[in-house]
């Protein structure tokens, strides 16, 4: 497990870790060593000469203060690195999260990641400062009083080794008999995150629905899920924790018989023998609260095991050596694309030169947006490849092709804080006369100029406390601050009021003007202003030219419009 946490930290945070370790063990054998001063200490005071155990006393005292020093040197160490390393394995986490690719997010990462992320990755670095120096202890200080005890008396001691294997392979078989108990608890555990988040996320739609007793109940069964693979957890590890009390107690047993045996013959002193069961004794205290420290370890490792996975999976790879774009203009060429066993991208060709606009229309699921995600690199082709600037992204370094491209997506996503500081995301360093002339073409200064507090308006979680026409309007700001010559809209006005609808537009116009643009759209607006216009179905491109001559020929284009009115 030591391994596994050191390759969890990574080579950067390793070093306090490796150095605790060593603190630790440093301690248990000096506490082993300790306890067995107890044997001279013994034979003095049962012989003829009382006095002699006066020296021995004295090493005794100077070896628990020694022992005491590091004790609390260590434990004191282990705080340190596991509060250090706790935030150091927060931001590993996190710019790992930030370097996957989005398709890695999938279903069911929701509730994985929040349960990673808060619990799991304190649930592991709590082995550093809680786990780490009990467990230790528990196996080098018998085996430190093992040896001392071999020294004395090689009969009591080999006897005493015999247990060491026995519960080894006991611990080793106890944790394989757990995984599946386990494994099954900690999903259990995610579906049950998956379920709460899903739940109050859905209820205003559940309310609306009248359905909030079904959902509830839904909830309940994930709960009642967990419960139970909690309970098959516990009563797992039950058979281990009686087997490793009985293995214990029974070589205990087992030694005291051996040690009157010898005794009765003559083969050993009453002293040596008391000090050995003292020793033995000792012994068995650690070796029986490994049983107790058995589960939050494997707990512990579970959770390390799951953090490893996410920081060994592969982001997408850099370039080497990154192209530099020359210009803006963008291009699929044989693009293939899959999500899983579905092809979303189906040999899909197009260009868009520098300065135009692309609108992209089609039926839902045709793969529109990830047309623009494949732009933006948030996944990579299959086959084909996607170019800007006559280069292909994957070879373009990822700040570059970022700091290229504003994004504006249907379902907005603003983060806690203000106005003020969701809109300079799209430049921190801009001033605040820039941020203001943004927020001006966005015709977010209406908005603000009625809220309350202004700029320092908080915008709630997601951007709750905001209705989504202000979101829309906040996100524009933000894509217009950024002032990429590359734009990408994802049919941002579908579910706008016509207040709204028509200041975005005049956003958006702002936002278009004189820069290469692919926009997602359904409205006639949109598609009138477009230089180019292309109808994707199936993830091909099936007709393709102007809105007003597609609407004349009497092709897919004109057959997708159909239901509404083709009038211009």
């Amino acid at each position: 497990m030591i391994r596994m946490l050191l390759r969890v930290l990574g080579e950067e945070y390793a070093p306090p870790v490796r150095r605790t370790v060593a603190l630790m063990t440093v301690t248990a054998v000096v506490e082993g060593l300790s306890y067995g001063l107890l044997v001279p200490i013994l034979r003095a005071l049962f012989g003829t000469h009382p006095a002699d155990a006066r020296p021995w006393l004295a090493a005794f005292g100077i070896a628990v203060a020694l022992y005491a020093a590091l004790r609390y040197a260590g434990d004191l160490s282990g705080f340190h690195a596991g509060t250090t390393l706790l935030r150091g394995m927060y931001h590993r986490l996190g710019d790992q999260l930030a370097r996957l690719p989005v398709g890695w997010y999938g279903a069911g990462r929701a509730g994985e990641v929040s349960v990673l992320a808060g619990r799991g990755v304190l649930r592991a670095m709590s082995v550093i400062a809680h786990l780490l120096g009990p467990f230790i202890s528990a196996w080098v200080t018998p085996l430190t009083i093992v040896a001392v005890m071999t020294a004395f008396d090689r009969r009591l001691g080999l006897a005493a080794l015999a247990a060491v294997p026995v519960v080894a392979a006991i611990q080793v078989l106890a944790g394989r008999s757990m995984a599946a108990a386990d494994a099954e608890r900690a999903g259990r555990d995610h579906e049950a995150a998956d379920r709460v988040i899903e739940y109050l996320q859905a209820q205003p739609v559940l309310r609306a629905g009248g359905r909030t007793a079904e959902r509830f109940r839904l909830l309940d069964d994930s709960l009642h899920d967990l419960q139970r693979g909690s309970r098959r957890s516990v009563l797992a590890a039950l058979p281990a924790t009686v087997a490793l009390t009985l293995t214990v107690q029974g070589f205990f047993t087992a030694l005291l018989f051996l040690g009157a045996a010898l005794a009765l013959g003559g083969g050993i002193g009453a002293a040596d023998l008391l000090a050995v069961l003292v020793l033995a004794a000792r012994c068995a205290d650690p070796l029986l609260s490994l049983a107790e420290m058995g589960g939050r370890l494997r707990g512990a490792r579970s959770e390390l095991a799951r953090l490893d996975a996410v920081l060994r999976a592969e982001p997408l790879p850099e370039a080497a050596e990154p192209v530099e774009p020359v210009g803006h203009a963008l291009e699929f060429a044989s693009v293939v694309f899959r999500r899983g066993d579905r092809t979303v991208i189906d040999g899909l060709s197009l260009s868009v030169p520098e300065g135009q606009r692309l609108a992209v229309a089609g039926p839902s699921g045709a793969g529109k947006s990830t047309l623009l995600q494949l732009i933006a690199r948030f996944h990579d082709v299959d086959a084909g490849a996607v170019r800007v600037g006559g280069a292909d992204v994957r070879s373009i370094g990822t700040e570059d092709l970022m700091r290229r491209i504003a994004v504006v997506f249907q379902d907005v996503h603003l983060f806690h804080g203000t106005i003020e500081e969701n809109v300079r995301l799209g430049r921190p360093g801009a001033s605040d006369a820039e941020v203001r002339e943004a927020a001006a073409a966005a015709r977010l200064d209406e908005v603000v100029d009625r809220l309350p507090d202004g700029w320092a308006t908080e915008v709630g979680e997601g951007g709750a406390l905001l209705s989504g026409g202000e979101r829309q309007r906040v996100s524009i700001a933000r894509a217009l601050l950024k002032d990429a010559p590359i734009v990408l809209l994802d049919e941002i006005s579908s579910a706008l009021d016509p207040v709204n609808e028509a200041a975005v537009h005049a956003g958006v116009e702002r936002l278009m003007a004189g820069r290469t643009v692919i926009m997602v759209a359904h409205r006639l607006r949109a598609l009138q202003h477009a230089d180019r216009v292309v109808l994707l179905q199936s993830g091909r491109v099936t007709a393709e030219g102007t809105h007003r001559d597609l609407l004349t020929r009497d092709g897919p284009y004109a057959a997708f419009w159909n239901p509404e009115p083709a009038t211009l």
